[in-house]
């Protein structure tokens, strides 16, 4: 019985569908509301080398959205300072510079003390540590399990990317 709750915990505890995040407009929202989606979590900025992927983010999601995929930005300010704007700016830029649809959030921590309750779990999933830049991408199951993790120099349309992406979608 103990070792059946634990396994439950655990379980529950590999599943993004338990955690709210900040939305840009500063409201919680629990990532239950995906439930029954895949989705690729990208920590983003503005002002990185690899900032130019935000238009093959936007492409993977224009292309497989209603195929029930999502891509959820979370800026991200620990690494070189690469986003050190407010979220209005933030949205601005995204939306002028790339067109960028899909939904950005509030501005997050993905290592150390105040890492987000998110990044908690996603890094968490093996291979496990710490974020180490911008633009690391993880693919998640409809059930909410990480299925996927790519470092920032995978571009969104390499094929490693968007076959986890298709078999996410097909599970």
């Amino acid at each position: 019985m103990v070792q059946c709750r634990l396994e439950m915990q655990q379980a529950m505890s590999e599943s993004i569908h338990n955690v709210s995040v900040t939305t840009a407009g500063g409201a919680e929202q629990p990532l239950s509301a995906y439930q029954g989606r895949a989705l690729l979590i990208v920590n983003v900025a503005s002002k990185c080398g690899y900032t130019p992927q935000y238009a093959g983010l936007e492409a993977l999601y224009r292309k497989y959205k209603d195929q029930g995929f999502e891509v959820l930005g979370f800026p991200c300010n620990q690494f070189g300072a690469q986003e050190p704007g407010t979220m209005q700016e933030i949205l601005d830029f995204c939306s002028t510079k790339y067109d960028v649809t899909f939904p950005i959030f509030g501005k997050i921590d993905v290592n150390g003390p105040n890492r987000s309750p998110l990044y908690a779990v996603l890094t968490q999933a093996e291979p496990a540590g710490d974020i180490s830049w911008n633009f690391e991408k993880f693919v998640v199951g409809k059930d909410g399990r990480v299925v996927g993790r790519f470092k920032s120099k995978v571009a969104p349309d390499a094929p490693e990317l968007v076959a986890a992406i298709e078999q996410a979608l097909s599970a």
